[in-house]
């Protein structure tokens, strides 16, 4: 199955995979401010681009979207090469980690805690995957009821955090 991606979404990745080893720093004249937020949420919520230290790199799958071959995996040197705005980016062999797949993206494993029978917290869910809070109830909304399906309940016994699960039907 092919992604389908904005006009804006396409040219932000093709330009990041011919100019700047995969780092997103370009955006259409017509994307500012609040726009750009929500353009690289969208692409972050897809599972299209990756975070790194404060930055955005294109992911396996915003290769496979543009329809281009992903480039090697670059070294911990290249990245800071590519981080400071070097032209040339050395490549070297240590590799930080190895590609995501759908399998064991933080999706998956998010999925996997609300499937568990104690259910699971937001904090729990915060502390597994390094995201805010906001942003797991931003996936519960968005990429959990709207995009999957899935229903989500939340429970609060006297006393404790609020736990949330997916229903089984």
């Amino acid at each position: 199955m092919t992604i389908q991606l904005t006009p804006a979404q396409h040219a932000i990745l093709a330009y990041a995979h011919q100019h700047t080893e995969g780092k997103i720093t370009w955006f259409p004249d017509n994307i500012k401010g609040g726009a750009r937020k929500k353009v690289i949420d969208a692409l972050f919520n897809r599972a299209l681009i990756t975070p790194l230290r404060d930055d955005w790199f294109v992911a396996v799958e915003g290769y496979e979207a543009l329809g281009v071959p992903r480039k090697a995996p670059m070294s911990i040197k290249a990245i800071d090469a590519v981080i400071e705005g070097a032209t040339q980016a050395s490549a070297t062999a240590t590799v930080i980690t190895p590609p995501r797949t759908r399998d064991n993206s933080k999706q998956a494993q998010v999925i996997a805690m609300l499937k568990r029978a104690e259910s699971a917290t937001i904090t729990q869910i915060c502390e597994a995957t390094g995201w805010q809070s906001h942003t797991v109830r931003g996936t519960f909304a968005g990429a959990f009821k709207k995009k999957l399906g899935l229903e989500i309940i939340s429970s609060k016994a006297d006393g404790s955090e609020r736990t949330y699960r997916i229903t089984t039907n």
